[in-house]
Parts: structure tokens; C-alpha cells; sequence
């Protein structure tokens, strides 16, 4: 993407992030503050991100009107608000069955599933609802939504059924999210990211397990850049024939089962 057509479309621009306090959805904070955009962060956490330049919206993904008043708050920008990002998210790791015992309700699978799939519908359902009152383009586009899968969605590992059922959801509702929208000229795009190198990853996995996940990537040898995802998403407000579209991020890795 020419580093001008970010600039193009993001300058003066509103942009809602939910999750934008930390991992991917920081790093897409900082580029499109670095391009002139207007950001605001909707996030469970008040701190992180650019704090200086933002808007900050502490609340959660799972409360509709909540991302309503984010997605108004952020059409407060010159151009209005064109671009949403879903990047709030958890992993919850859990297996259906204990290794001893019975299996019982869980929790943590409800949640994993309200905040990763219905948090990321309501953010876009926000966010469309204020786009679509936008002066149209000469293309007649009024805004994107970008929404964040992951690998997971079609290779989840042991322990992640509530994830990967989250993320397939996401994936799954991406060409209909768009078809919905098309007549009010929104675009609906998701990003499948593999290994990244978030905080969650850096903290929450072990060296060992590490090394088991980074030597199935093909190239390159790493995880991937927060930064590298936020160009994805820079390139998906820029290429107007990218919609209803996942698009996989990962390095060529394809997950095993552990």
C-alpha cells in the first residue's frame, strides 16, 4: 500500500477499535494516529494505547449501546467515523472434557463466545448504523468495517473449541455482514491473523509451546508484527475491491492439534 493512500483515506477520519488499549488493536491505534486519523478505543481498560491522541471508552464489546455511544463518539471526527475495527478479544483455553471427573457447564465457553462473536456483531451493527448516515464517496462507499478471525477458525489446537467457534463466526459472518451493507455502501472485511507477538502470546505461552508453534510457521521464521497486521488493516480502508473477504495473516502456518 502507497504510504500516501493511508494518509488519503485516514486523515480526518473517525476510527472506532474495540480492544485498542493493547496488542493488535494498539498497534492499529498508533498507525492511524500517525496518519492523521482520529481514534477512539473502546476497551475494558482505560489505559494503553495513544493515550494522548485518543478518545478512551471504558465499557465491553458484549453491551450493544455502549459500542452505539463509542461508534457516536467517534463520528464526532471531521470526515465522521469510516473505519471499525473489532479487534477485543480472550482466549479462554478449556477442553470439552476434564481429564478427571464429569463434564460440567462452563462459563468461560459462554464468555469466550459473548465477547469474541457477539461483541464483534455488535461493534459492526454500531458502527454500520453510524456510517451509514456518512456523505457517500464518489464510489459511494461510507465507511469499513474491519473484524479480526484468526487461523482457529479452521485449525483450532486441543483446548480452543470456544475459540475457534468464536472466530469461525466471525469468518462466517463476513460475506453476509457485507451483503447485509452493500446497499448503504459499508464494506465488511476480516483479518485472520496466526502468531502474533501480543502481549497475550508473549505472556501467556510458554517457551516450550513456543517453539512448537513457531517451527510450523514457513516463512518467515517468527511470529508476526502487531505492526504487520496494522497495515493489513490500513490496506483493507484502502482497496475498495477487498469485501467480504477473510484474508489470512500467518506466515504460511497451518495449525496442528498441539
Amino acid at each position: 500500500m502507497n504510504p500516501e493512500q493511508a494518509v488519503s483515506v485516514l486523515r480526518g477520519s473517525g476510527v472506532l477499535i474495540s480492544g485498542g488499549a493493547s496488542g493488535l488493536g494498539a498497534e492499529v491505534a498508533d498507525l492511524v494516529v500517525s496518519h492523521g486519523g482520529h481514534v477512539t478505543i473502546l476497551d475494558v481498560t482505560s489505559d494503553g494505547g495513544p493515550t494522548t491522541e485518543a478518545q478512551h471508552v471504558k465499557g465491553d464489546v458484549r453491551d450493544f449501546e455502549t459500542c452505539l455511544s463509542a461508534a457516536k463518539m467517534a463520528a464526532q471526527a471531521p470526515h465522521g467515523l469510516r473505519l471499525v475495527v473489532a479487534c477485543a478479544g480472550i482466549v479462554g483455553p478449556e477442553r470439552l472434557l476434564p481429564r478427571t471427573g464429569e463434564a460440567e457447564p462452563s462459563d468461560s465457553f459462554a464468555r469466550v463466545l459473548e465477547i469474541n462473536l457477539l461483541g464483534t456483531l455488535n461493534l459492526l451493527r454500531a458502527g454500520a448504523a453510524v456510517m451509514a448516515g456518512n456523505e457517500p464517496d464518489l464510489d459511494g462507499q461510507r465507511g469499513v468495517c474491519v473484524l479480526t478471525s484468526s487461523v482457529a477458525a479452521t485449525e483450532g489446537q486441543v483446548g480452543q473449541v470456544a475459540y475457534s467457534a468464536s472466530k469461525a463466526g466471525v469468518a462466517g459472518m463476513t460475506l453476509a455482514a457485507a451483503r447485509d451493507l452493500a446497499d448503504r455502501g459499508i464494506r465488511v472485511v476480516s483479518i485472520a491473523p496466526g502468531v502474533f507477538a501480543t502481549p497475550m502470546y508473549n505472556e501467556q505461552v510458554s517457551g516450550k509451546a513456543k517453539a512448537a508453534i513457531e517451527n510450523q510457521l514457513l516463512f518467515p521464521k517468527r511470529p508476526g508484527n502487531p505492526g504487520e497486521f496494522a497495515s493489513m488493516v490500513a490496506y483493507a480502508a484502502t482497496n475498495k475491491m477487498l469485501n467480504g473477504e477473510t484474508i489470512r495473516l500467518d506466515g504460511g502456518i497451518r495449525m496442528r492439534a498441539r
